[in-house]
């Protein structure tokens, strides 16, 4: 059995207008695992979208080849989309009607239950509200509806584009919970999102996109590594402290009553420095990566090709 849901090869998109080409996707090779949730993470507009608006057959590509569940797609995507579920553009509910009965028109459409649309309901935390108007609904409630509306056919991948762009910090937190319940019961969830730092908290393994390239992919643990990036210390004397530390080559920054040190592979080695001194830690905090921290490192890399590189014209590229 093939254990990546979904494969990219040389992925090109290239849109063409009036106004010359853009370059949305360029010669990406995406990996996702089968279970768990995969970030699929990047700012605006490095072709996460249209990435995924290829794999569901929505966009044709200029160039490249993609796979779900080991099948090639396109041309074999008849043959897998029922095994998809997708919450890519906000769908087309009818706001006079409920909930519930918004979904049972779409369950009745492709021969499901009801059974199934009140089990999708109950999954997504809106059992209580399935009676209520559509047009009643909360921007997170709507979101968690589309959602729902997705899992109905009960899919084995569930694809999520940017679902908590707009929602309140209490949205956001209900949409995270839901995700990371998803991953857990064996569907294989790709969160696309521009939002790291959110992101980081539901992912087991990502890959991190810039400019329609991939910038680095793996598990989430193993691309931010055990390693502490910098130590947050508190002393009695901060200024007596700083000038030991750097004196000894750390990096040293004040904030506020407390110092931020760079520099060293363990936060013990500061304890001791200090400790040598006569300067004794009262708090020793560590200042792990994040994958924000890691993807403004890589997006520095002086190695990455450059725009006019990536726009350079391609034989026998199509809109």
């Amino acid at each position: 059995m093939n254990d990546l849901v979904i494969e990219t090869s040389g992925l090109r998109k290239v849109y063409r207008s009036r106004g010359g080409r853009t370059v949305a996707v360029d010669g990406l090779d995406l990996s996702v695992p089968r279970g768990g949730v995969h970030g699929f993470l990047g700012p605006n507009g490095s072709g996460k979208t249209s990435t995924i608006k290829m794999l569901l057959g929505l966009v044709r590509p200029t160039k490249g080849e993609m796979r779900l569940f080991g099948e090639p797609v396109p041309a074999r995507l008849p043959h897998v989309i029922n095994r998809v579920g997708a919450v890519v553009e906000e769908p087309g509910f009818v706001p006079a009607f409920s909930g519930r009965k918004n979904l049972i028109l779409l369950a009745r459409s492709v021969g499901l239950s009801r059974a199934t649309v009140d089990d999708a309901l109950q999954q997504v935390g809106l059992a209580d509200r399935a009676r209520d108007d559509y047009r009643g609904y909360s921007l997170g409630m709507r979101q968690r509806l589309a959602i729902a509306a997705a899992l109905l056919k009960s899919p084995d991948l569930l694809i999520l584009d940017e679902p908590t762009n707009g929602l309140d910090p209490a949205g956001i937190q209900a949409i995270r919970e839901l995700i990371r319940n998803l991953g857990d019961t064996g569907v294989t969830v790709l969160l696309s999102s521009h939002i790291l730092a959110e992101v980081q908290q539901v992912c087991h393994s990502v890959s991190i996109v810039g400019e329609g390239r991939l910038l680095a992919s793996g598990n989430v643990g193993d691309l931010l590594g055990e390693s502490v990036s910098r130590t947050r210390v508190l002393v009695a004397d901060p200024q007596g402290a700083k000038h030991f530390l750097e004196s000894a080559g750390y990096a040293v920054a004040r904030s506020g009553e407390e110092l931020v040190v760079e520099g060293h592979e363990h936060p013990e080695q500061i304890t001791r420095l200090l400790a040598d001194k006569g300067v004794y830690v009262q708090e020793l905090t560590a200042i792990r990566p994040t994958l924000e921290s890691f993807f403004l490192e890589l997006t520095r890399r002086p190695e990455r090709t450059t725009a006019a590189a990536a726009d350079a014209p391609t034989e026998g590229e199509a809109s």
